[in-house]
């Protein structure tokens, strides 16, 4: 209809799911794709009426609320807690488990929630594939599989370490965080207020690594994200690399805090907390735009 006609076509769906067919024409060269990820932060404030005053309280209490219930549309518009949990549950249900495992043919449906719960309880920590693997009594190649299927259909965001010639850096794990936490929430079943909550660091820097995975997708920014740990423990939670080889290391605290510079090239350092993320996210979009 394109080649033919000159019409304009906007069609929805995963590219990645198209190479699932067997005959489809690539269209290489003649398309623009679009990501649709859940909304981000700045996508609901410049949809928001506010008055100057209320924009710090706004923003504190969207990124609650997105860190507990997530953003998808219809989550962020529904008023009702219970609505949002049930409608949370039928989209993991129906979208993350039924349609990709059956489009991907994976044959153990409750091994592909178990990789996606584990990784739900370890957010913020380096994933280990072979205790994975073990805990779960699998084959390491399988849940390799089944998590890089979740990568490439946008359930998970991979942060791989960061690694240069000095022999500190030592991690070959990733990090592995959610596009949406509505949905890592359902797997662990806590929608607690934050306060509340065990896990609410590794939740935050949840956050702050999605928003600024969906700036990249939304704006097509020109960097890659990594994490940086060396021998004595010492790490980096963010370390972006933009085409030029600068680098800005981002440090991400709940509360309010001191950090100390570890990462051994010349960089940028920024403290992002539940008080100045959004300020600095629009920073980091601004010296990447």
């Amino acid at each position: 209809m394109h080649d033919h006609f000159h019409v304009k076509i906007i069609a929805t769906g995963s590219s990645e799911l198209r190479k699932k067919s067997q005959d489809f024409d690539s269209l290489a060269g003649r398309y623009i794709e679009t990501y649709c990820l859940p909304l981000s932060i700045e996508e609901i404030k410049d949809n928001t009426k506010l008055k100057a005053y209320e924009e710090s309280s706004f923003l504190r209490s969207l990124s609650s609320q997105v860190q507990i219930y997530g953003s998808y549309p219809e989550i962020y518009t529904s008023k009702s807690q219970a609505i949002k949990i049930e409608t949370l549950e039928y989209m993991f249900d129906a979208y993350v488990l039924k349609d990709i495992i059956t489009i991907y043919k994976i044959k153990n449906a409750k091994l592909a929630k178990d990789i996606l719960t584990k990784i739900a309880l370890q957010i913020g920590s380096e994933v280990s594939l072979r205790e994975i693997a073990s805990s779960l009594s699998a084959n390491v190649q399988t849940v390799t599989s089944y998590i890089e299927i979740f990568i490439k259909n946008y359930i998970l965001i991979a942060l791989p370490a960061f690694r240069t010639n000095l022999r500190r850096a030592v991690s070959t794990n990733r990090k592995l965080f959610f596009y949406d936490l509505g949905i890592r929430n359902v797997l662990v079943k806590d929608f607690r207020d934050l306060n509340l909550r065990p896990d609410k660091g590794g939740v935050f820097e949840n956050f702050i690594v999605a928003e600024i995975e969906k700036a990249k997708k939304n704006r097509k920014l020109k960097f890659n994200a990594y994490f940086y740990r060396e021998f004595g423990g010492k790490e980096v939670d963010i370390v972006l690399e933009d085409y030029k080889k600068n680098y800005y290391c981002l440090e991400i605290k709940y509360s309010k805090g001191l950090v100390k510079s570890v990462f051994p090239i010349k960089h940028t350092l920024e403290i992002l907390n539940s008080e100045n993320y959004f300020a600095r996210i629009k920073k980091i979009v601004k010296n990447h735009g």
